[in-house]
């Protein structure tokens, strides 16, 4: 995702050929209006607590928008757990914590049945317990150090909105929001999200270490007695109000085409396929991909004031949509190729719509 586009306030576009900003009505321009002042209102309070980290927060904000989830992945150390909790602040909504461990079981994260007696009657029952993952915002921590059974659990958790114990089924609170994160560094004792559970998260959020001015800023922050205190935004019913907002964006067809092209062209040995696909790529994204290119744009259309989707949003989201859904091959890896890289080179060979194609 270009840090240019995601790094600085949203503004209200012109809109490109086919998706004249004008023809928006007064209550689309409201809920534009609404999104993008909620917008620059939690980036103020977040900058309170969070130095830079703009475009990390941003991809969070449009994943929580578009009912996403999110795979972060990056070294100890770049606030990933502080972002989520002042996140959580923000919105005034419950947070959770689990930290995966190999040890870890899908009860310890669902919770369980816990046998009890009625004082009165002394006749025993069971009663469940709630884990962890009943929580509006859950921070996943180190997802790959727990065995493919919890990993499951919460996954399932993450694509049902609900939970299954003893028979009887029970509702997530909503809004709800995973972010897991993986350390990219050590690997050993690992059980790496397979091909099909990656899939799941709509976004993979890459947290780089801050340049040397936020560094400073961040060193004085933390090693001085300042405790700053951050104001609720909204709330859940705010943000249930805006996810339904998000999905009244209207896309016009060349949009829809051009997600899709993208999405199909990453699909080695298939037709379309560009030649570097073929070589580089061992598999290619699947149709859930170019659902997310739509969510993710129309999210960050919203957040930047406008009620319009533009090919040039979804080239904004592409990276973290596509980076978790493209596998190298052998020939890539040799040459040092990486899935951002492959990216890159998609958006400049899959030309946008042409002006006929907004006739």
């Amino acid at each position: 995702m270009s840090d240019s586009e995601l790094s600085r306030p949203p503004v209200a576009a012109q809109g490109e050929a086919g998706n004249p900003a004008g023809a928006q009505n007064g209550a689309d321009l409201e809920a534009a209006k609404y999104a993008r002042n909620a917008y620059k209102r939690v980036m103020a309070e977040m900058e309170k607590v969070v130095v830079g980290q703009r475009r990390v927060i941003t991809e969070m904000l449009m994943a929580i928008f578009a009912r996403g989830h999110c795979l972060v992945v990056g070294v100890p150390g770049l606030a990933k757990t502080l972002i989520v909790r002042t996140l959580a602040q923000v919105f005034d909504l419950k947070f959770s914590r689990i930290q995966f461990t190999p040890d870890l079981m899908p009860s310890d994260i669902i919770g369980t049945d816990i046998a009890e007696e009625d004082p009165e009657t002394k006749r025993r029952f069971f009663k469940f317990f709630h884990g962890p993952v009943f929580a509006n915002i859950v921070l996943a921590d180190e997802i790959n150090r727990t065995p493919p059974k919890t990993q499951a659990a919460l996954l399932e958790a993450m694509q049902e909105s609900h939970v299954t114990a003893g028979g009887e089924t029970y509702p997530l609170p909503l809004p709800f929001f995973v972010l897991a994160t993986q350390n990219p560094i050590e690997q050993e004792g690992t059980y790496p999200l397979p091909e099909a559970q990656q899939d799941r998260f709509m976004f993979n959020v890459f947290i780089d270490y801050p340049a040397e001015e936020e560094e400073m800023e961040i060193v004085n922050a933390t090693t001085s007695d300042r405790e700053p205190q951050v104001k609720v935004v909204m709330g859940a019913n705010e943000i249930l109000a805006l996810q339904r907002s998000v999905r009244q964006v209207p896309v016009t067809p060349h949009v829809v085409q051009y997600a899709t092209r993208l999405v199909r062209a990453t699909r080695p040995n298939r037709d379309g396929a560009p030649d570097f696909v073929n070589e580089y790529l061992a598999w290619g994204a699947g149709p859930r991909a170019a659902q997310y290119l739509i969510l993710g744009a129309k999210a960050w259309a919203l957040l930047s004031g406008k009620y319009a989707v533009t090919c040039t949003d979804i080239r904004n989201v592409a990276p973290s949509v596509l980076r978790h859904r493209l596998f190298t091959n052998f020939n890539a890896d040799a040459e040092g190729l990486t899935a951002d890289k492959i990216i890159a080179r998609l958006l400049k060979t899959i030309p946008q719509p042409s002006e006929k194609d907004y006739r």
